[in-house]
């Protein structure tokens, strides 16, 4: 494991500090894909009164995915959807080092369509989905809104005719911008955290246009159109793993096409911050606001 992706896993897992789990309906381990041989899973959680919204919540840090995490998120800091009715979807993808970036987003897209396609069993309305991570989680969760496809509806598979788009984004510190990481002008290769996209494969070695092209294709911002779903990202201006600049320039192109977006930037604040579970309600607000059927 690079130390990179260790440290993000490590300040992932410490950012949400586990607090008692409460009496609510889960249901575990439900298969919504397979590659390799293995099983993709997500585990959901049911409210006692749904309200339609479904939340689709990225275990992910560093790129790696595990359902344990949810005991890092804190089970009870879910209660700020489950309280108003919406369904929680915790989503496990397959993680680095075995799997780069570009193998990871298609898990994504994958879990939207499975869910879209079983929304009925989940008393979830198909078209009220938003979804929310932190660091890699957010990167996954904006890379959803901006670049979520429509279904095919010649293939085999009912799920892959199923669109992989959701009504809205909200999540923290989330890299967007994969070609130029830091501040202003400063380019991919004079920041390292940029490295976790390939890891493993010999793609440094390939000429830099070539590698430009591959980093803006995987680049959140690339993706933006009017068919965007409005997005709320809250982020610290002290973070050193994932630059804020990343965040404003997102939301700024949002903006610019006139997309509802939010920033919420705090003074100070790191790749995380105490009691970021608070923050929940805001993100549930968001929910509360943009899953609605007209989007």
């Amino acid at each position: 494991m690079s130390k990179l992706r260790a440290s993000l896993l490590v300040v992932f897992i410490f950012l949400f500090i586990a607090t008692p789990s409460f009496a609510q309906e889960r249901i575990h381990d439900v298969i919504y894909g397979r590659k390799f041989g293995m099983a993709l899973t997500m585990d959901i959680l049911k409210p006692a009164k749904p309200n339609g919204i479904g939340v689709v919540v990225m275990l992910s840090g560093g790129f790696s995915s595990d359902i344990k995490f949810i005991d890092g998120f804190g089970l009870d800091n879910f209660k700020a959807f489950t309280n108003r009715g919406d369904t929680v979807f915790f989503v496990c993808h397959g993680s680095q080092p075995k799997f780069i970036v570009a193998e990871i987003v298609p898990d994504i897209h994958r879990a939207i369509r499975f869910i879209r396609t079983n929304a009925k069993d989940y008393n979830v309305d198909p078209n009220r989905l938003g979804i929310m991570g932190a660091s890699s989680g957010g990167y996954l969760s904006v890379m959803i809104g901006a670049s979520g496809k429509t279904g095919d509806p010649s293939a085999k598979d009912p799920i892959d005719r199923a669109s992989s788009q959701v009504q809205a984004v909200a999540c923290f510190f989330p890299p967007t911008d994969l070609v130029d990481y830091g501040q202003p002008g400063r380019l991919f290769n004079q920041f390292e955290p940029v490295k976790f996209v390939w890891h493993t494969i010999p793609v440094a070695d390939k000429p830099r246009e070539e590698q430009i092209k591959i980093l803006r294709e995987l680049s959140p911002i690339t993706h933006i159109s009017k068919d965007t779903a409005p997005t709320f990202i809250i982020t610290g201006d002290n973070d050193a793993l994932v630059p804020h600049e990343q965040s404003v320039r997102f939301i700024q192109k949002l903006e610019e096409l006139k997309i509802p977006a939010k920033i919420d930037i705090r003074s100070g604040a790191g790749h995380g911050w105490a009691n970021m579970g608070k923050d929940y309600e805001l993100l549930a607000d968001w929910f509360d606001k943009y899953c609605t059927p007209a989007r």
